[in-house]
């Protein structure tokens, strides 16, 4: 599957805003994620395996609220970072 990753977590990805990731759920797609790109997953997911308060993710433009969706394999994920400061 098609990841958009948002600017902020790019140090991860070596700078690539796009990456391809399998997946047979979010959870899968994410641990995948870690495997290739160690420390991704944390600065996403807390600890008990909730979305970190200012990551939202979009599965085909719908936002997520849990990490258990089944995927198929066709979609496009996009992670969006919340800005901060002022």
């Amino acid at each position: 599957m098609l990841v958009h990753i948002p600017s902020p977590l790019r140090s991860y990805t070596k700078n690539q805003s796009e990456i391809q990731v399998d997946g047979d759920s979010v959870q899968g797609l994410l641990a995948n994620m870690d495997k290739s790109y160690p420390g991704i997953r944390f600065r996403m997911i807390d600890e008990q395996d909730g979305i970190r308060e200012h990551i939202k993710l979009y599965v085909d433009r719908k936002q997520i609220e849990t990490l258990n969706m089944k995927l198929n394999g066709t979609e496009t994920i996009h992670i969006i970072c919340a800005l901060s400061g002022g």
